[in-house]
């Protein structure tokens, strides 16, 4: 094993989970040598051609890497294996908080074909393609945001990639949809965490009654201006919204996760052209961290 490559324990839990031999996008037979090649230049932010020897031609790797981005396979292992590990109750439900990161957009992200692109060997759109690719401008150029739903144990439930410039608070009913979580034992996933925390740009009427028609219990602030307005309004106003002091400490987690996913530079910035394979790129650093447990 090289350094940051997959340990033997880890190879034992993914293996699985990945495609069987002969179907689409599981042909290759070296396929340890192939993700592992994956996750270096996910780890190093190296361009693809500038790949060691040791992990072959790294056009093989690419294209997996762009397969299984495309058709979902990378999406599917990670629910896979967040199935396990609540099975083995190393999920941390009490606290599930949202939140989002800006990646800066290497010039290489730029410049992608307008036209729409396709699953290789299927006629169909890969799965996170967005015609906008999850670029957005900024005073410093290109940028995209990661939108995170991330559990107790510093390790994301969910995530979404949108350009940069897009607000936070629309976003958190979709990131939350995204939580499904399966039961081995058979039944339906589960979506729903015991507790939900937000900093206050998730803080809006909508969000909150989503939040209560789904008995999600919330500890989001409530900014100081609609405080304000509320209170002008008077009896009009509605009841100010819940607040706890100290299950709000437990924000930070969800930063820490993003902090441990811009571990991987090519997390940190984006160089991928087509928002579906950078989405497959930030899954892959998800994927790695839920392996170390």
């Amino acid at each position: 094993m090289g350094r940051g490559g997959l340990t033997n324990d880890e190879w034992t839990r993914l293996t699985p989970h990945l495609p069987k031999s002969g179907d689409r996008g599981g042909r290759w037979n070296e396929r340890r040598t192939v993700i592992n090649g994956i996750l270096f230049r996910i780890r190093t932010g190296v361009p693809w051609r500038d790949l060691p020897n040791r992990f072959g031609s790294w056009k093989t790797v690419y294209e997996c890497h762009r397969r299984w981005s495309a058709d979902g396979t990378w999406d599917r292992i990670l629910q896979a294996i967040q199935a396990d590990a609540d099975a083995r109750g190393r999920i941390d439900w009490s606290m599930v908080s949202v939140d989002s990161s800006s990646c800066r957009a290497h010039q290489h992200a730029a410049g992608a074909p307008r036209r729409t692109p396709l699953v290789p060997k299927r006629r169909s759109t890969p799965r996170q393609h967005r015609s906008d690719e999850g670029l957005g401008r900024s005073r410093g150029g290109l940028i995209s945001k990661i939108r995170l739903a991330g559990e107790g144990g510093l390790r994301p439930l969910a995530l979404l990639i949108t350009p940069g410039q897009w607000g936070d608070s629309p976003q958190l009913i979709p990131v939350l949809e995204r939580i499904r979580v399966k039961r081995l034992g058979g039944g339906h996933p589960r979506t729903r965490p015991d507790h939900l925390g937000g900093d206050k740009a998730y803080s809006s009427r909508r969000n909150r009654r989503y939040l209560r028609r789904r008995q999600i219990k919330h500890t989001i602030p409530e900014p100081k201006d609609r405080r304000a307005n509320r209170r002008h309004r008077g009896s009009r106003g509605g009841r100010p919204a819940g607040f706890d002091k100290e299950r709000y400490k437990r924000r930070n987690e969800v930063e820490r996760t993003i902090n441990r996913l811009k571990h991987f530079r090519a997390v940190a910035t984006r160089y991928d052209k087509r928002a579906y394979v950078f989405h497959g790129t930030v899954t892959v650093a998800s994927i790695r961290l839920w392996l170390s447990l």
